[in-house]
């Protein structure tokens, strides 16, 4: 038997055992899996992709590392935990 069989049983197994209301918010779950669009084909964000791209590309805006972000968020909250 297959592992993919053998997980679906698990499932259908542990379903059987749920109220209707618990069903239901499985059922919610796995749409919600099984309905995700992958980001490669959703057009919009391919196109802010490219536009953010572009701008690293031409200097417009500068790229952060890591370690810049780290000490510019921690700068930011000690400055604002100062102002309250």
């Amino acid at each position: 038997m297959s592992a993919a069989m053998e997980l679906s049983e698990e499932i259908v197994h542990y379903l059987a055992r749920l109220n209707v209301k618990q069903q239901k918010a499985v059922l919610g779950i796995v749409k919600s899996y099984a309905l995700e669009e992958s980001p490669k084909n959703d057009k919009s964000f391919l196109a802010e992709m490219e536009r953010r791209l572009a701008e690293l590309e031409s200097g417009k805006v500068k790229a952060l590392s890591l370690n810049e972000l780290e000490s510019r968020a921690r700068q930011s909250f000690k400055n604002r935990k100062r102002k309250r």
